[in-house]
């Protein structure tokens, strides 16, 4: 194969902000001047011919991290003492571009709809729940709870191709993840104890 034939072949690719794009970029188009991701995405099905979201495997299960919920309870006897602390915890979701995705973004809706069609389960961009735990507390000890919500993080790649070039060129494909609360999945409650300091016995107790 001789030089001519070998370079005919090569494909230009070039990487901006995590995107890359694949044709050959326009004599006009600085190769400086690159898209952001959001505003890559935001062409989906609405300056596309084809906008697709590839998974690149199964979702991820993990435990966020752990936080108090509810407010403290202070036992300021010499007895034992059982509280029932009521909560409310939402849980949100990060993703790449830092928009809801419950937006009304073409990217958006064909994430969605794709999570559900791949893994038979709705994506959810936050989730609420509300409980009431019990806790029991020694004298002189504060007691509290923490919740880790369930979580699911999905990796994959959007497919963009556009019928004029969009900055250079007419194909993208854009990596994307997104995490966010685990659809029907229990979260971790904890109750804890500790002993309260010198300050929190004068205010919750003097």
């Amino acid at each position: 194969m001789n030089r001519r034939r070998k370079m005919s072949m090569l494909v230009i690719a070039v990487a901006t902000l995590g995107a890359t794009a694949m044709s050959p970029a326009s004599p006009a188009q600085a190769d400086d001047e690159q898209p952001t991701t959001r505003e890559l995405l935001e062409q989906c099905d609405d300056g596309t011919d084809l906008c697709v979201f590839h998974p690149s495997g199964a979702p991820v299960d993990s435990m966020g991290d752990a936080h108090q919920v509810g407010d403290s309870f202070f036992n300021c006897t010499k007895d034992l003492q059982r509280s029932t602390v009521g909560w409310s915890d939402t849980t949100g979701e990060t993703n790449t571009v830092g928009v809801s995705m419950k937006a009304q973004y073409g990217f958006t809706k064909l994430f969605s709809v794709t999570i559900e069609a791949s893994y038979s389960h709705s994506w959810e961009s936050s989730h609420t729940e509300q409980q009431q735990t019990n806790v029991e507390v020694k004298p002189g000890e504060v007691g509290y709870i923490t919740r880790e919500a369930a979580m699911e993080e999905i990796d994959g790649t959007y497919e963009m191709h556009f019928e004029d070039p969009y900055y250079g060129h007419r194909i993208w494909y854009v990596p994307f993840t997104a995490k966010g609360p685990k659809a029907d999945a229990p979260s971790t409650k904890t109750q804890h104890t500790r002993k309260m300091t010198k300050k929190e016995k004068e205010q919750h107790c003097s």
